[in-house]
């Protein structure tokens, strides 16, 4: 069953990728796992977008989705207040997915009975499967599909129309479905790599039952962010950037450079806060990958006459901020015919303003350019604001940058002033530069630097006595940090083997005056952070 709505007529101002591209409409009730669901379906070549549950139902037709999935969510779907949708997206002729929440929501909506149950069903589980047809195609039935749960409620009648296709030992309808509307709904999460075979049923709601045909890749994003920079721009135009070596600025002004050339220029400011050669890694890059115009700012006297005496981390998060805004605003003015700024936003970014639980409390400043579009009178351009940070990657490699960069790990805005605890001052930054440089020689050496998400060495402003030789010491403490995460959100310590961190104390306490002591933080986020400030 494939959709029966159409794009909307008339001229639009321009076009978004849900025009060119097949769409699947993800609509959100507070899942933790609603941003899996976008990219398991992205990983089938088929593009999606999330959305509030409570998104105007004359939106979704404009959007014409080929399929519409409704997440899992925290609540229950009988309580005074859940978050709910209109019966009549089920009458929309397009296929609907309902997971969890989702699932339990179409039941009640469309004349079921949900009720709170015996037991709950939280972690692995079993279903077996009813029929060897719609979400199920290709699976024997009464076979047994590791999946995982996680409900307090079950569905105890179905609606009108509606029958059974799957059971485990708590849910009875684990699974049901009305195929002639072409309603599919489990318990279950498919999403999750828990449930081993749930990629194989998302495959069959979007290639079975809603007919996509996998038109969403790389190279075609590529096509279509070009067009859509080209238009933002004009035949004029200019475009400032602010390169900062990472990941997303990298790969916006890869795309960026491909859709107007020379009209791109880009801005690094080195604030004295970086890491070991970073300044002429970036500019190394830029030179061996842009041809174009990159204006190297020296700010790192400003930024630490600045910082003297400050140790509050959010006081140094702020200034770092504003002496970046004020830099960048000076640069920026001296470019002939800037007109637009350059953001590496991302999906996550995005769907963070408007998701069902709204932004998120700030836990602390983040160093970025807001606020320079409105001072500056510019426009924003925001190339990567449909890609999650693994289709960054994917879209970086198709440009031709070069993996080393794809695969950096991620570097935190304010740079070394949130690893250096206490006063910066150019000695102990550069103590813990050199320091930090041999923890990621380590980690590369021993292959397991792409594997973590981040590792970095921590300048901690506490002393120790020690003994080098017959000298007696009374120097600093570094922290190591390693972390294994999927986007930054939660992260677990990494068991480094002790052989490793044995070469890393060595050298650093050998090879670094200034530290006479090492210790492995083995925090996860949460209680913790990621990053000490």
């Amino acid at each position: 069953m494939g959709s029966s709505l159409k794009p909307p007529s008339g001229t639009q101002k321009g076009y978004s990728l849900k025009m060119r591209h097949q769409t699947i409409l993800i609509l959100d009730f507070g899942s933790q796992y609603t941003q899996l669901i976008a990219r398991r379906i992205r990983e089938q070549a088929v593009y999606s977008e999330i959305h509030p549950f409570n998104v105007p139902l004359d939106k979704i037709r404009a959007m014409a989705p080929a399929g519409i999935v409704l997440s899992g969510g925290p609540m229950s779907c009988y309580e005074p207040g859940a978050p709910t949708v209109s019966p009549e997206i089920y009458e929309l002729g397009v296929p609907v997915l309902g997971i969890c929440y989702g699932a339990q929501l179409t039941a009640r909506l469309l004349g079921g009975k949900v009720e709170k149950a015996d037991k709950h069903e939280y972690g692995r589980a079993h279903v077996t499967v009813g029929e060897a047809a719609g979400l199920f195609r290709g699976l024997p039935a009464g076979e047994e599909l590791a999946v995982w749960m996680s409900h307090g409620d079950r569905v105890v009648a179905l609606p009108p129309g509606f029958h059974n296709v799957g059971e485990s030992h708590n849910s009875p309808a684990a699974a049901f479905a009305d195929p002639a509307r072409g309603i599919h709904c489990v318990q279950f999460h498919p999403e999750v790599a828990h449930t081993p075979r749930g990629a194989e049923l998302l495959a069959n709601f979007l290639f079975g039952i809603c007919g996509c045909t996998a038109d969403w890749s790389m190279a075609s994003f590529v096509d279509d962010a070009v067009a859509r920079i080209r238009a933002q721009v004009g035949d004029s135009g200019r475009i400032v950037c602010g390169l900062s070596g990472g990941v997303d600025s990298s790969v916006a002004a890869a795309i960026i450079h491909k859709a107007i050339g020379d009209r791109l220029t880009c801005i690094f400011v080195d604030n004295g806060l970086l890491r070991l050669g970073e300044r002429e890694q970036v500019a190394a890059l830029f030179r061996d990958h842009f041809q174009g115009e990159l204006r190297v700012i020296d700010a790192a006297d400003r930024f630490l006459t600045a910082l003297a005496g400050v140790t509050d981390p959010e006081k140094k998060r702020k200034i770092i901020g504003y002496e970046f805004i004020a830099v960048f605003e000076e640069e920026a003015k001296k470019i002939d015919g800037a007109r637009f700024l350059a953001q590496g936003t991302l999906y996550p970014d995005v769907i963070e303003s408007v998701s069902f639980k709204g932004p998120s409390a700030v836990i602390k400043s983040h160093h970025n350019v807001g606020g320079l579009p409105e001072r500056m009178n510019l426009a924003l351009v925001e190339p990567l604001r449909e890609l999650f940070k693994d289709e960054v990657r994917l879209l970086g490699a198709e440009l031709g940058l070069p993996r080393h960069m794809l695969w950096r790990q991620p570097f935190p805005g304010p740079g070394l002033a949130v690893r250096c605890l206490g006063e910066q001052t150019r000695a102990r930054l550069d103590v813990l530069r050199a320091a930090d440089a041999i923890v990621e020689e380590e980690i590369r050496a021993a292959g397991l630097y792409e594997a973590i998400w981040q590792s970095f060495g921590v300048l901690l402003p506490v002393k120790s006595v020690g003994v080098m030789g017959d000298a007696r010491t009374y120097e600093e403490t570094l922290a190591i940090r390693a972390v294994y995460s999927k986007d930054g959100m939660t992260a677990d310590w990494v068991p480094l083997p002790y052989d490793l961190l044995a070469r890393m104390s060595t050298r650093i306490i050998n090879e670094v005056r200034g530290i006479n002591r090492v210790v492995y933080d083995i925090t996860s986020k949460p209680p913790g952070t990621i990053e000490w400030e």
